[in-house]
């Protein structure tokens, strides 16, 4: 039977569906587990990430520094 084949991906798919592996995940259990999984969802650079948290919260202080002056 061929990988690419019809029938291949269906008895494949039967397969994950009887085991439902999605259920049994647990995700990631350490610090650093977590850290790296945070990553792998990110598009851009680490150091680039980094500099916008920073523009945020300079922008948030400076949001309510304005506040109080007004």
């Amino acid at each position: 039977m061929k990988i690419n084949s019809f029938d291949y991906s269906q008895m494949q798919r039967e397969r994950i569906y009887k085991i439902k592996p999605w259920l049994k995940s647990t995700g990631a259990r350490t610090l650093k587990g977590r850290e790296k999984s945070k990553m792998n969802a990110l598009k851009i650079s680490p150091m680039l990430n980094e500099l916008i948290k920073q523009s945020r919260e300079i922008f948030k202080m400076q949001k309510e520094l304005h506040r109080t002056l007004a």
